[in-house]
């Protein structure tokens, strides 16, 4: 049977990671075509006419053509058509979304340039790193908060906002967070990692293109 999707990106995008770790929990093998980020290949013309905002993960559903940008958009996509993690209910669909959103805005941006920092691939003011810490300490603590008496984020089974924030959380140690001071958020996260077709990044992203 012929690989229906085709995954773009970069082995340390996180963005990347959360598209490659739903594909693996859904049971979805992919191809996977390695983007240069540091050679600019995200940027040359012949990317930027696939993928409009010269950034990684892309998707392409090998099935329709589609062409598919921004990694929760794309779990989203993968949700509907693969019919896994979308929730049981409307009200825990749009409650997964609501998660997705704030993740966005309050969690993965704060870890991730914490993360960059750290690792020598950014460059930024003490208050400016500080701010950065802060408010990803803020964000873990909601969470730690929320999963207070929880399995997951939302309803009783996983859904696309716990894979969406996994793919957040995933990076936090890297950007000096230390998730042994939650000890909800850090039993939320050995569940996740148990579940059937968890990947890691290093497992789930290679180095270079390869076929499923």
């Amino acid at each position: 049977m012929a690989t229906r999707f085709e995954l773009h990106g970069a082995w340390l995008s996180g963005p990347v990671y959360k598209v490659g770790l739903m594909l693996a929990l859904c049971g979805e093998p992919f191809d996977y075509v390695h983007v240069n980020l540091r050679g600019g290949d995200h940027k040359k013309p012949e990317f930027l006419k696939h993928q409009r905002y010269g950034q990684v993960p892309m998707l392409v559903d090998l099935s329709n053509g589609l062409e598919l940008t921004q990694a929760a958009s794309i779990l989203e996509y993968l949700s509907a058509k693969l019919g896994k993690f979308a929730g049981a209910t409307e009200e825990e669909r749009i409650r997964a979304r609501e998660w997705m959103y704030w993740d966005y805005d309050r969690l993965a941006p704060h870890v991730g340039r914490a993360r960059s920092m750290r690792l020598g691939f950014r460059s930024m003011p003490f208050d400016v790193a500080a701010m950065h810490h802060n408010e990803a300490s803020a964000a873990l603590k909601v969470l730690d908060d929320h999963l207070d008496g929880r399995n997951w984020l939302v309803g009783s089974a996983p859904t696309i906002a716990d894979i969406e924030v996994y793919g957040s959380i995933n990076y936090a140690a890297a950007g000096g967070f230390d998730l042994a001071q939650y000890k909800h958020l850090s039993a939320w996260t050995a569940r996740f990692m148990a579940l059937k077709g968890f990947g890691t990044q290093e497992g789930l992203l290679p180095k270079e293109s390869r076929k499923a």
